[in-house]
């Protein structure tokens, strides 16, 4: 699995939500709410970091990726733009 193909399913639950899932959830609670899980995550992120073994930061960071896909997919804002500002940064 790549994180394009993720970003895909994030932005295929934006436009055909399902009842039971979770990112049709979030996108239905608002950009505020998806927002907050982006806080909640990198510091979850955060003290995995400092605490904890790698396998839960592992598990932290898979958790604050998927909740930044969310709010870029709330947004409008592609992968290709966070390539492309990336890559800009590296010249």
């Amino acid at each position: 699995m790549s994180i394009d193909w993720l970003y895909q399913i994030i932005l295929d639950r934006r436009v055909n939500p399902t009842p039971e899932s979770y990112t049709a959830h979030l996108f239905q609670a608002g950009l505020g709410r998806i927002a907050k899980k982006v806080g909640e995550e990198a510091a979850e992120t955060l003290v995995a970091a400092l605490a904890e073994d790698d396998e839960r930061l592992v598990a932290e960071i898979a958790d604050l990726t998927y909740h930044v896909l969310v709010l870029m997919a709330a947004r409008g804002i592609s992968l290709q733009a966070v390539e492309s500002e990336l890559e800009q940064r590296h010249r």
